[in-house]
């Protein structure tokens, strides 16, 4: 029979996402029996992340300074930014290192049956911040469902009156798909996307 210590942090460790109340078990009983090596430096961590992380009054995103190092950063392209439904969009598009501009997480998509609204998102602040000048580009990189797209559309209106460029990211074939291993709505996307090669 475990402790009430040992119950607690598994039930904390099954809320992380991908853990289940197996999984918890197992990640408890290898934190423990390493609890010099790991346990007790993931507590002082969680404890510091707890303290000194906040979002970027700015773009949303996390980091220990407000504004973030993203937006501190006079090399990154000022004129463009890239709107994303979370901060682990904006890290995904960090780590492909193909984006060298600013970002706006909107900290979800509009969905009308779990009663997000706009006013429940940064959209304002989106606006605010094109408002202010400087911007010449924004960049919809919202993911392909149907609150996706309903948002995306939703920015694009809003934006419109800006006079700014507002695109999105490409959908389609993947780099290294196969066509038969592909569902209908993405080969029916990349055909109406299709560009020319000459």
């Amino acid at each position: 029979m475990a402790s009430s210590e040992i119950d607690q942090l598994i039930q904390l460790m099954s809320k992380i996402p991908g853990l289940g109340a197996r999984s918890a078990r197992r990640a408890t009983l290898h934190l423990i029996k390493h609890r010099e090596s790991l346990l007790s430096p993931l507590g002082e961590a969680m404890a510091a992340a707890a303290t000194n992380v906040k979002n970027c009054g700015s773009c949303g995103n996390l980091d220990t300074t407000d504004p973030c190092g993203i937006c501190q950063n006079n090399t990154r392209d000022q004129a463009t930014i890239c709107v994303v439904e979370d901060v682990s969009d904006l890290w995904a598009l960090e780590r492909a290192g193909a984006f060298a501009g600013l970002y706006h997480v909107l900290g979800g998509t509009l969905s009308p049956l779990d009663g997000v609204g706009p006013e429940d998102l940064r959209i304002d602040e989106l606006i605010t911040r094109v408002a202010d000048g400087g911007v010449s580009e924004v960049i919809v990189a919202l993911n392909a469902t149907v609150d996706g797209q309903t948002t995306a559309h939703y920015l694009t209106d809003r934006l419109e009156e800006s006079g700014v460029k507002v695109s999105h990211l490409a959908h389609g074939v993947p780099v290294g798909g196969e066509l038969d291993y592909l569902d209908d709505g993405t080969l029916a996307t990349a055909l109406k996307s299709r560009r020319s090669l000459v």
